[in-house]
Parts: structure tokens; sequence; C-alpha cells
């Protein structure tokens, strides 16, 4: 029974961490316009910054996934911690690309290992397959409540102050409750893994052997970089395309600015995902996850199909929002769990860090691509039908995913 009630434990630690982690981040958006004006460039450098971050934030998140799994994701997630918390102070001081660019690179190096991977895969290993999957969807909904919670408010903060260096301090300071909260996600190392697996003596090289030969890995891969170009794009951009199109609306008389629309419109988008992550995470324990996956990413592409043919208005932004919300980062325990499923609970770290390092390539051709298109051209048009097509691409591949343990997890006869 105490291994029952303790997995909450990491579940509530790592939720607040990824509230504080994700919803910082998610606020970037907000950013674009106020950092372009200041410092007289286009929307190119602040996308490429962070396109550049999310890089090298899949690039050493196998890595960081790798030493969580050896050596205990505490120290890890703390270590990460102390560097995103760099990075934005760095961002804070900034008052030149070159500045702008190394901090976003420093923060993007720390979420690595304060993020997603070494945080879920803590807790899968902390809590009975039972209760696996929905676990993994709470702690996923921890960073969608930080979107609804701090992106609104940096966008208020923002157009109250005028001065996106004193809203970055703000968010910096937040940040550094990400240190100490790390000390939640402790493991006991001798216990086994996820409550229920046997001692597994598979190495880091074998595994990595194995996934690559599976050709279910290879198609979550490229699925999770349609998912990474979604989300960059949408929440690197949707608050300038909502702002250059002077979108506002009013609230009991009082006026919300497009640059506010814009930070409430990412804000409700991680509302709707903490019921999202919930429920897909309820959903892959209940049928396939691949094929829960094939149907949020249809839907996904169905709902910006609809954004951008329909008139743009407050209502069409809000319902949008909301609809993606519910669609935005379920992907992320229907894949996490699928991986453990397929290969165990050994090495998901290092191997759902792989698969993330994909996610981030598709961020930085979101992110980027969208910031040099609009520069370029002056408008966003193509990048939103990129992003339909991606959607019902990938969609249609995770049908082809085989949803059974490799064949050495399989049971041997007798």
């Amino acid at each position: 029974m105490s291994r029952e009630r303790s997995f909450w434990v990491p579940v509530i630690c790592g939720a607040i961490i990824l509230t504080i982690g994700v919803g910082t981040r998610q606020s970037f958006g907000i950013f674009q316009k106020p950092i372009a004006a200041d410092l007289g460039v286009g929307r190119e450098l602040w996308s490429f910054a962070n396109a550049f971050s999310m890089l090298l934030m899949g690039i050493f998140a196998p890595f960081a996934g790798r030493l969580a799994d050896r050596f205990g994701t505490a120290r890890i997630v703390a270590g990460g911690g102390v560097l995103y918390v760099t990075g934005l102070l760095m961002l804070g001081f900034a008052s030149a690309g070159g500045l702008i660019i190394l901090g976003c690179a420093v923060s993007g190096i720390g979420m690595s290992a304060a993020g997603l991977g070494p945080i879920l895969a803590a807790i899968g290993r902390q809590t009975s397959a039972v209760h696996r999957s929905l676990a993994l969807g709470l702690a996923t909904a921890g960073g969608s409540f930080g979107q609804f919670a701090i992106v609104p408010f940096a966008s208020q903060m923002q157009q109250s102050l005028g001065d996106w260096h004193e809203t970055m301090f703000v968010l910096t300071a937040i940040s550094l409750l990400m240190i100490p909260l790390s000390m939640g996600l402790r493991e006991n190392r001798r216990s086994g893994s996820g409550g229920d697996a046997p001692a597994d003596p598979q190495g880091a090289g074998e595994a990595l052997r194995e996934a690559f030969g599976a050709r279910g890995y290879v198609l979550l891969m490229i699925g999770f970089f349609v998912c990474g170009f979604h989300v960059a794009f949408v929440g690197l951009h949707l608050p300038s395309y909502i702002s250059d199109a002077a979108v506002t609306m009013s609230v009991f008389g009082s006026r919300v600015s497009a640059i506010e629309l814009g930070g409430w419109a990412i804000g409700l988008v991680g509302l709707f995902n903490i019921v999202g992550s919930v429920t897909w995470g309820w959903l892959g324990g209940k049928y396939h996850r691949k094929d829960m996956l094939a149907l949020l990413y249809v839907l996904r592409s169905a709902s910006f199909l609809l954004f951008i043919v329909l008139p743009l208005s407050w209502a069409s932004v809000l319902i949008f929002a909301a609809t993606l919300g519910f669609l935005w980062l379920g992907t992320i325990p229907l894949t996490s769990g699928l991986i453990g499923v397929l290969f165990g609970p050994k090495h998901v770290a290092m191997l759902w860090g792989i698969v993330f390092f994909s996610h981030q390539l598709g961020s930085f051709a979101g992110g980027w691509g969208a910031g040099r298109w609009y520069d370029t051209i002056g408008n966003y048009n193509l990048v939103w039908w990129v992003a339909v097509a991606l959607g019902f691409m990938a969609g249609a591949i995770h049908w082809f995913i085989r949803e059974e343990p490799v064949a050495r997890l399989a049971p041997s006869p007798g």
C-alpha cells in the first residue's frame, strides 16, 4: 500500500516543475513583437533563438535521459533548473541579438534536463502499471496549468509594464521554485522499475539498436516531429497572428487588447489541455495508444483547417484555442506510454529523449521557419496549410505501428 501512496509525491512535484517550466516557455510568444520593436529587427531573430533553443533541448534530451536513468532524476532535474533560470536571467539582461540567442540556448539545455523526459520516466518507474497512464497524463497536465496561469499573467504584465525585460525578470524569479521541487523526484534505485517489473540486464547500446530496428519507434519519431512543428508554430506565432489582425474583444465593458487576447488564447490552450492530457492518458489505458495518437493528429489538423477557412474574430480565436488545447499535449502520455509498452521501463527516459529530439527538430522547423516566412512574405498563410497537411500525414502513419512488446519482452512459452 505504501508504494501506491508514494507515487503521488513525484506526480505532484513533477507536475509543478512542468507547470513553471512549460508555462514560462509558452509565454515567449508574447515577446515576439516587443523584442523586434526594441531591437529594430524582424521576427526571425526571436523565432530563430527559440527554435535553436528547442533544437538544443532535443539534442541534449537523450543524454539527460541517460544520466537520469543512471544517476537519478532528482539531481539531473535540479541541475537543469539551475541552467534554465540562468538562461532566463541572461534574456532579461539582453540588449542585443547575441545574448538573446545565448540565453535561449542555455535555457533550452536546462529544460532538456528539467523537462518532460526525465520527469515522466521517474513517474513511470514509481507507478504501477494500473495507474501509470493516468499518472503520466496528470503530470503532463501540470505543464498545461502553467500555460493557463502564467501566459495570460505575463501578457497582462507586458501590457501594463511595457518593458519585456522586466516581464522576463519576473518569470525568472518564478522559475527558481523548480530547483527545490526536484527533490520530490528522488527514487529508490534498488526497488526496481515501475513497481512491478523484473530486473532488466539490457545495456544502453542494446536498447538503442533494438529501438531503431523497430518500425513503430521510427514512426513515433516521425509523428512527434509533426507535433513539435505544430506546438512551436502556434506557441511562438499565434499571439502575433492575432495582433497583426488587430483582433480585440470586450469583457464587461473592458477592452482586451490584441496582445492580451493572444496571451489568453495560449492560456486557454493550456487550460483545455489539462482536460485533454488526462483524457488522452486515460484513453491510452483503455484503447491502443497508437490508435488514439492517429485520432488526435487528425482532429488537430481539422481544427487548424477550420480556423484558417472561417472568418477571424475573437470568438473563432477562443474556440480554436479551446479545441486545440484539448488536442495539445495529449500526444505526450500516449507516446511516452507506448515507448514503455514496446521496450519496457528501464531505458524509457533515453528512448523518449531520442523521440523528443525529433519533436524538437519539428519545433525548429515550425518556430524558425514561420518567422523566416513572415519576414520574407509578410504573412503566415502557407505555414498554416503546411501544419494541416503534416497533421493528416501523422495521423495516417500511426495506424502502421504494432502496439506490442518487442520479442525480448515476450513471455516465454510455458
